[in-house]
Order: C-alpha cells, then structure tokens, then sequence
C-alpha cells in the first residue's frame, strides 16, 4: 500500500490536520511543530491530540513527520545559535510524546566557515544531549541540497553524525528528492543512488521519503522543489522511486509547491503509479 500525505498546516490542530489529511486521499502527513521562521510553539491541547491518535488508528495511517523549524542550527560556531537549537530540539522532542511513535525531521545544519568536520561534530553533540532512552520518536537527519555551508549534502556525512550518536537506534535519515537530485545523486540510476545509500548509512535507517520535483538540473545544490513531473527528475522516476522495494513501504510526502487541491491532485496521480 501506498503510504502519501503532505505537508500541512498545523494551526487548526493536531485533529483538523487528520481530517485534511483524508479528504485528500492521505495516509500521512508532515507538520511543523513551531513557526519554520521563528521559535513560537503553540499549546498543545492533549484531547487534541488523542483525538489524532485515534483518527490515525482508525484509519492505517503510516508514522507522520513532524520537521523543526529552519532556524535551528546546531552546528553553528555561535554558542547563542547553537543554544537554541539544543532547547528547541529538546523541547519538540518532548512535546512529540503527545504522539508516540512517529518521526521528527530537522536539517543537520550548517557550519558557517568552521568546515564539515566541526559542523558535523557539533552536530552530534547536540543529538546526544537530546536523545533519551525514554524517548518515542525516531529523530531524522534530513538529505541536504549542498547550499553555501550545509552539512548532509552527502551520506558520507549523514554517516559520520549517526555513527557518533549513543542512542543511534532513535535516529534515521529523511531523503529528499530534490535534495539528493540537486546534491548531484541520480535518481534515474536509482538502484545505484540507493546501493550508495545502503553501502554508507544502511537502508534499515531510511525511516521516510519526502517527494519533491527540483528545478534545477543534478549537482546544481540551489534546492528549489517544483510539483511532480514538471522539474528535472520526471514523473517516471517519482513512478520508480515509489514502487522501489526498498523504498514502496516508507511514508511518502509531498513538499511541491501547491495548495491542498494541488496536493489531491499529485496524491492521486502517485496512487495510479503505485503498483500493489
């Protein structure tokens, strides 16, 4: 089965993004846990979010991702930044106990002039200041497109971050299509992108797949996604990369450029490509 959702709004709730979710052919679903440009959360209403849990229950949901706002940076050389990358981490983490056993998706970051192996070591200090037995989520390190100082352009390097984690089994990785496109990996020769994948990380810690076309041609590291079949990577490879098995039973989300009736429209096109 097809698991496909998209990114939605979470400022109605935990329920409401559920029942957007469905009227829209979903079965999962990517949420911010805070505002993406700023460090604002809301309240969390805990019979909200029992009602979600029952609603995903009810309905076979696969784990929906929630993604940490794009301010955060714990690799920075700046202790302020990295401060509050650590808090707002931790704080997600605990707020996402409202909704056990789903991911949390953030961008490694970004080392600003220090070099990948200061970023990256950062980076893993971070993780294991968070990272707790206790803990009912999985925390995913997001593929990156290259940009500027970026750390994650490379599973080499998302390799290095998991290997220095403690408690490595409570992390996994997010690939994004037009991340990975972009960073210069080619999703035409997907058995040889994802022969890389397995050969430097392990397939076993890709936990979720977000689906964006790029605009870009491979290797350009600008991250601009584009809707399903009108950017550089085609629908026929998104055809490929969802019946992949390795890849066909992973959560699927859409980070394209549209609104929800864009959105219905790609899930749709997706569930017709999806071969049983």
């Amino acid at each position: 089965m097809l698991h496909i959702g998209c990114h939605l709004s979470s400022s109605k709730g935990f329920e409401a993004m559920g029942k957007t979710a469905l009227s829209i052919g979903a079965d999962t679903f990517q949420f911010f846990t805070r505002n993406p440009r700023g460090s604002r959360a809301k309240e969390i209403d805990p019979q909200d979010a029992q009602r979600l849990r029952e609603l995903l229950a009810e309905h076979g949901f696969a784990p929906v991702i929630a993604h940490a706002p794009y301010t955060l940076n714990p690799a920075s050389a700046d202790p302020k930044t990295r401060e509050f990358a650590l808090q707002t981490l931790a704080d997600d983490l605990e707020r996402m106990e409202y909704l056990p056993g789903n991911l949390y998706n953030f961008h490694p970051g970004s080392h600003v002039g220090q070099g990948e192996e200061a970023g990256i070591r950062l980076i893993i200090q971070t993780l294991n200041e968070i990272l707790t037995p206790g803990l009912h989520t999985t925390v995913l390190l997001e593929t990156m497109a290259g940009k500027g100082s970026e750390i994650g352009r490379s599973f080499d390097e998302l390799k290095r971050i998991l290997d220095g984690v403690k408690l490595n089994g409570q992390t996994g990785v997010c690939l994004d299509t037009c991340h990975v496109h972009d960073a210069g990996y080619s999703l035409a020769v997907l058995d040889g992108t994802l022969n890389e994948f397995d050969k430097q990380i392990g397939l076993q810690h890709l936990k979720a797949v977000h689906l964006n076309d790029s605009l870009n041609p491979r290797g350009a590291h600008k991250d601009r996604h584009a809707p399903i079949g009108a950017g550089e990577i085609g629908t026929d490879t998104f055809a490929c990369i969802i019946n992949h098995p390795a890849l066909k039973q992973l959560p699927f989300c859409l980070e394209t450029p549209n609104d929800l009736a864009g959105y219905a429209r790609e899930i749709k096109l997706l569930r017709q490509l999806y071969r049983e």
